[in-house]
């Protein structure tokens, strides 16, 4: 019997645009229109600005768009657009393997389809494949994997050479070896949450430089371990406790991963949307405005699951990047203010002893967070959560919440994507660039060319005109 790497490595060494289903061609065209809006408007960030200058240095050929600045080689274009993508916590993630895929993936994809000058319908189907790897070696790995691991570095490292050997033409044979180094560069460790680390950013952007990499050597004869995923000192033993090699074969060619993609509409960790959402229900359903959550509420409890709880049980963030991982936080700014957005993460909202938001910090000590083990047993198929709100005359107020909106179980339109879109673009870089981009997504498939799709976009010439 064939190895799962192998067999991993002969459906997307041997899939092309015209084998997708559509809805697979429709879910991927939603994923890459979602991806262009966090990087693009993530390349103006202070993180994105050091990626962008050590890129300018590895290599100095133009082969690649870097947003914001201008050109580079495929693995430096590949290094810097993963790191802005993954900046503004509005990048898609997907529940089963805990794994933000646009980040990693598409920027090796678009990398490498601008240097080879491929055919807009092969890019979506090398995205399209990159998901398909990435997801599922995520979830063979998790949940024990994401103890220590963020696969968005790790599992995804094989996405992104996935994508860039799909547009390589990688042989069967020469995808196993691209995974093969793929997967002995696969990293990302969670410790940067101690302090708050800009390693979190370096992870995508990593894992698609290492994705580009590895598709290079493997068509250059470089050779890789065959067993990478399930040899004896392969990635599924040396980064989890458990893990299901199943989750590899199972519907593989049949079931496409990245329709179970979901959509991030609050600027935060994903561990806190379904209680951000939930939180925002209650809210509608009082009629409460302004400070009026403040008045009402005497208690906020919210159960959730424990490997979410792990990155998110932060109670009093004393920064911005601390408040996108701290469910208590992000709950009460969305009974307080109605949204969760970039604004609510501003630097001037927080001062070393705290929250320096007012209302805010007079709320944060009223919340409890509890890990509920029928809530963890659900995870990773749902990220489940109940808030219960105990008022100031003793009634209670209780919601539920299997599905943040933006997954498929509880889906966004197009439209609602476009409006994140255009929400992420125009105040920072103006109206034209929202509508050449918007074209240049539409005109995607026909575009004979990819290193001429985004020309009209790169680079930004002028600096952002507001900066959250």
């Amino acid at each position: 019997m064939l190895s799962v790497t192998r067999q991993l490595a002969d459906l997307l060494a041997n899939t092309s645009y015209a084998d997708l289903p559509k809805k697979t061609i429709d879910a991927t065209r939603r994923s890459i229109l979602d991806w262009l809006g966090s990087a693009l408007a993530g390349s103006a960030e202070r993180p994105a600005r050091i990626a962008q200058r050590i890129a300018a240095h590895l290599g100095t050929s133009d082969e690649a768009t870097v947003f914001g600045v201008d050109r580079a080689s495929a693995p430096a274009a590949a290094l810097a657009n993963g790191v802005a993508s993954h900046i503004l916590e509005l990048d898609d993630v997907h529940k089963g393997s805990t794994l933000h895929g646009a980040a990693p993936v598409i920027p090796a994809a678009l990398a490498i389809a601008e240097r080879e000058h491929a055919p807009g319908c092969s890019f979506v189907a090398a995205v399209a494949l990159g998901y398909e790897a990435a997801f599922r070696i995520g979830e063979a790995v998790n949940p024990s994997h994401y103890r220590f691991w963020h696969p968005t570095g790790t599992a995804a490292t094989f996405g992104a050479a996935a994508a860039a050997g799909s547009l390589l033409r990688l042989t069967t044979e020469q995808m196993v070896h691209a995974l093969g180094t793929a997967g002995t560069q696969a990293s990302g460790l969670w410790e940067f949450n101690a302090d708050g680390a800009m390693s979190k950013h370096l992870h995508p952007g990593k894992a698609a430089f290492n994705g580009v990499l590895s598709a290079d050597l493997a068509l250059a004869g470089f050779t890789g371990a065959s067993r990478i995923l399930e040899g004896e000192r392969g990635f599924f033993r040396a980064t989890s406790v458990t893990h299901d090699a199943s989750r590899i074969t199972d519907g593989l060619g049949e079931r496409w991963k990245i329709e179970e993609n979901c959509y991030k509409l609050h600027s935060c960790c994903g561990h806190t949307h379904s209680a951000i959402d939930v939180a925002l229900q209650l809210r509608t359903q009082q009629h409460w405005q302004g400070q009026d959550a403040l008045a009402h509420i005497a208690e906020i409890h919210i159960e959730t699951y424990g490997p979410g709880y792990e990155i998110v049980k932060e109670l009093n963030p004393n920064t911005s990047f601390q408040a996108k991982f701290s469910i208590a936080y992000c709950v009460a700014a969305a009974l307080l203010e109605g949204r969760v957005g970039l604004e609510q993460f501003s630097d001037d909202r927080f001062l070393a002893g705290g929250t320096a938001h007012d209302s805010v910090s007079a709320l944060l000590p009223r919340v409890r967070v509890t890990v509920e083990p029928d809530l963890t047993q659900k995870y990773p198929a749902a990220w489940p959560t109940r808030v219960t709100l105990t008022l100031r005359d003793g009634c209670k107020l209780t919601g539920a919440s299997d599905f943040p909106r933006g997954n498929p179980e509880n889906p966004v339109s197009t439209l609602e994507l476009e409006e994140k879109f255009r929400s992420l673009i125009e105040p920072r870089f103006g109206s034209g660039t929202v509508m050449a981009a918007l074209g240049a997504l539409k005109r995607l498939e026909a575009c004979e060319d990819m290193a001429g799709a985004f020309h009209d976009l790169i680079p930004m010439k002028n600096e952002p005109k507001t900066r959250p």
